[in-house]
């Protein structure tokens, strides 16, 4: 029988898989075991806590209700209700988790009476006790019916716990027993399913592994490029043998190629490699790839002739360029320079015209500046005038109150003449009437004094009013002087007035003149800016093209080294 590879690994695994088998049905068996015990445990338990709620619960269904008879007081009735509906509940579930446990089914069925006749009998007692009273409820007490039932519940209920106990101890031995076996169980087949797996992998290393790890790092070999090794020949019929075959075949054939490659890398491109079939695609593209090459070679050979002859042409050209751009870029360097000095002279004139407009402006303000004040003060000599012509008004008017104090004071005069003559008149009078007349006299005396007072005071206005006609008459004539000298300088106001205004006029325009020159010249100058620019432009392009036709003329010398490497390159191959 020949073992291939396939039958090989599938016995082994085979061998493993039947030892994790058994050992997976030992262990789900003891599971099981343990599964159910445990569950029997839980059973047992849960019974066991249920009887110990029984018994408490009828203690406390007798406390309350005792409570209740001693006080009369119905909030000792209120736990006796739910104690009496959970106590056959309790009956109930322990029911269904015996399940058919015979000796427990008799018990069972032997306390639910009880517990319903205590449940009853509590009932009873107390609808006596509610409709017959206290004494009542202690004959029935005491007729001892009630402690019988529950000395019976509890004598049951010790007899179904002491038997759930003794299941419970016997249970948990059997689930430690089931454990240890489990154990053992899990261990003695982990260690058959080990030594299996370790005996399988010693066959199969021994018998594929091996020889796969030689032909791996004669691969690896191949990989790095290393295709001088040879690889021994396979007897064996497997599928390992036949990769160790096929792998000495592919060595050989890369062998051939690379020695053809060796005798193409040394020039000789006649040789040719014949493929090992239509699907050999490395020996199919090394084939074309030759063909290719040699037609390549030709068609370079060619190029290069070609080349060599163009790229002398062509180093002549670009060294007659690199002269044209060398005495290009020193005839732009002379224009820039010109044209540098042309831009400072126009600087300097458009600096020089900005002077001369900013000066034209600030004349043209000040000629402003003198025609509004040639104004103001013609207007003032319009008010002064009129002002002249007001005080000579009033100072006619003034000498015709003069005149009218004048006519007041003489016949103020008149008036102290004729009083003095009166009082000589009364004095006289006086004189003759003796005594009677004396105080007449004094009043005729007081008059004449107060007569004379009055031609001294009237002598003194009038040479008061004299004095002041005299003043007025030269005030009037000082004014006309001044009407006259202010009519004079009001002609020779507007006359200046007239001759600032023209002034300012040829001010003006000269100084609008100014501007234009000085927009012009900036607009020169601006020109000038532009004009440099462009001769900066045009010098750096031009130092460019200097720099480009070396650089082309060097490329060019290289390019035609490079024609002549090519040509002594392509004379090595034979084609």
């Amino acid at each position: 029988m020949k073992w291939n590879v396939g039958a090989k690994l599938a016995t082994g695994f085979g061998l493993v898989l039947a030892c994790v088998l058994a050992v997976g049905a030992a262990c789900y068996g003891a599971t099981a075991d343990l599964i159910q015990a445990n569950e029997q445990r839980r059973i047992t338990a849960g019974i066991l806590n249920r009887l110990d709620d029984i018994v408490p619960l009828v203690k406390e269904i007798e406390l309350g209700t005792r409570s209740y008879y001693l006080t009369g007081d119905e909030q000792f009735l209120r736990p006796v209700g739910p104690a009496t509906e959970r106590a056959p509940r309790l009956l109930q579930e322990i029911r269904q988790l015996i399940g058919t446990g015979d000796s427990q089914l008799r018990r069972l069925d032997a306390i639910e009476p009880l517990v319903k006749n205590r449940i009853e009998h509590v009932r009873g007692t107390t609808e006596v006790y509610r409709s017959q009273g206290s004494k009542a409820v202690v004959q029935r007490i005491l007729a001892g019916g009630g402690l019988g039932i529950t000395n019976d519940i509890t004598r049951v209920v010790r007899e179904m716990q002491d038997e759930a106990r003794a299941d419970l101890q016997r249970q948990v031995g059997e689930t430690e027993a089931n454990s240890r076996n489990a154990v053992l169980t899990i261990v003695v087949g982990t260690g058959l399913a080990v030594l299996a797996a370790l005996l399988a992998a010693a066959l199969l290393t021994r018998t594929i592994a091996r020889p796969l790890r030689q032909l791996t790092a004669h691969a690896a070999r191949i990989e790095r490029g290393d295709i001088r090794a040879e690889i021994p020949e396979d007897a064996r019929a497997d599928e390992v043998g036949a990769l160790a075959r096929a792998f000495s075949g592919m060595t050989r054939y890369l062998q051939d190629i690379a020695a053809q490659a060796e005798r193409m890398a040394s020039g000789d491109l006649r040789t040719s490699i014949a493929p090992q079939s239509a699907d050999d695609m490395l020996g199919n593209a090394f084939q074309r790839m030759s063909g290719n090459l040699r037609d390549q070679i030709r068609g370079m050979v060619e190029a290069v002739s070609v080349l060599g002859a163009s790229t002398t042409q062509i180093v002549a050209s670009t060294s007659q360029l690199a002269s044209s751009a060398t005495e290009s870029a020193a005839a732009v360097a002379q224009t820039t320079a010109t044209v540098e000095e042309v831009r400072q002279t126009a600087e300097l004139s458009n600096q020089k015209a900005q002077h001369v407009a900013d000066s034209a402006q600030k004349a043209v303000q000040q000629t402003l500046d003198g025609r509004r004040s040639a104004e103001d003060l013609d207007a003032g000599m319009e008010r002064v005038r009129r002002q002249m012509e007001s005080i000579g008004t009033s100072m006619a008017r003034l000498s015709q109150h003069g005149q009218t104090i004048g006519q007041i004071i003489a016949t103020v005069e008149d008036l102290a003449v004729q009083s003095n003559l009166l009082a000589v008149n009364a004095s006289i009078e006086a004189a003759k009437a003796g005594e009677q007349g004396k105080g007449f006299a004094v009043v005729a005396q007081e008059v004449r004094s107060l007569a004379a007072q009055s031609r001294q005071a009237t002598a003194e206005v009038r040479a008061v009013l004299g004095d002041i006609q005299a003043a007025t008459a030269a005030a009037v004539a000082v004014t006309d002087q001044g009407a006259r000298a202010v009519q004079a300088g009001s002609e020779q106001t507007a006359v200046a007035r007239v001759a600032v205004e023209g002034l300012s006029a040829s001010i003006g325009e000269a100084a609008q003149a100014a501007t234009q020159i000085a927009a012009s010249s900036h607009q020169q100058l601006v020109g000038v800016d532009q004009v440099a620019g462009a001769m900066n432009s045009i010098k750096q392009a031009s130092s460019q093209n200097m720099v480009s036709a070396r650089q082309l003329e060097s490329s060019a010398q290289g390019l035609n080294d490079l024609g002549h490497r090519l040509q002594q390159i392509v004379s090595a191959y034979r084609l």
